[in-house]
């Protein structure tokens, strides 16, 4: 089995270890988890400088950066393991051209898949003023109390032609079909 992951290069450093942050820094920083950290690391999407004689991480303030920049991609919807393929991508591409071309494709279709869930969500919003619009006359009903089968026969005038369909799902009742008497199962010669 081939291991993509790629192994940590964690080097020993001659900086001033005040100049470095500990895993606790790092997150206490940018408001991620050690837990999410760790993962990161594990992904390869992070990486330590070093680590202190007692085998704590250490990182330099780049790390802030980069937890960021996880933190935007995460934000446009790119997964962990998206991350991962585009930063595997772009360091093997070996020419700036080429990782750029990938980078571009990338982008571009998560553009697409961005632009598709707008529309989708345009239309329920849609969808949900005309239901909100139509239960506001819901307020003045002639019959306030009455039990909800007589909305699904609702006479008042809702200033529309027909129910929205997230309305419409509620008030009209679910049709029994005709089963053939064994738990939900309907025969072949039952379906008209």
């Amino acid at each position: 089995m081939l291991n993509l992951k790629p192994t940590p290069r964690i080097r020993t450093l001659k900086l001033e270890p005040s100049t470095l942050l500990r895993v606790g820094d790092l997150a206490r920083q940018t408001g991620k988890t050690v837990r999410a950290i760790h993962l990161y690391e594990e992904l390869g999407l992070l990486q330590p400088v070093s680590r202190t004689r007692g085998g704590f991480r250490l990182y330099e303030h780049s790390a802030v950066d980069r937890l960021r920049w996880i933190g935007l991609l995460h934000g446009l919807g790119f997964s962990l393991q998206e991350m991962g393929v585009m930063l595997r991508a772009w360091w093997q591409a070996g020419m700036g051209p080429r990782a750029m071309e990938q980078l571009r494709e990338m982008f571009e279709r998560k553009l697409e898949e961005t632009r598709a869930a707008m529309e989708a969500h345009q239309r329920l919003e849609r969808e949900l003023l005309d239901g909100l619009e139509y239960l506001k006359t819901c307020d003045v009903c002639a019959t306030p109390k009455a039990a909800v089968d007589k909305c699904a026969n609702c006479s008042q005038d809702h200033g529309m032609k027909d129910e929205p369909a997230l309305v419409a799902g509620f008030i009209s009742r679910p049709v029994r079909t005709r089963t053939s008497g064994r738990g939900g199962f309907v025969r072949v010669e039952d379906i008209r």
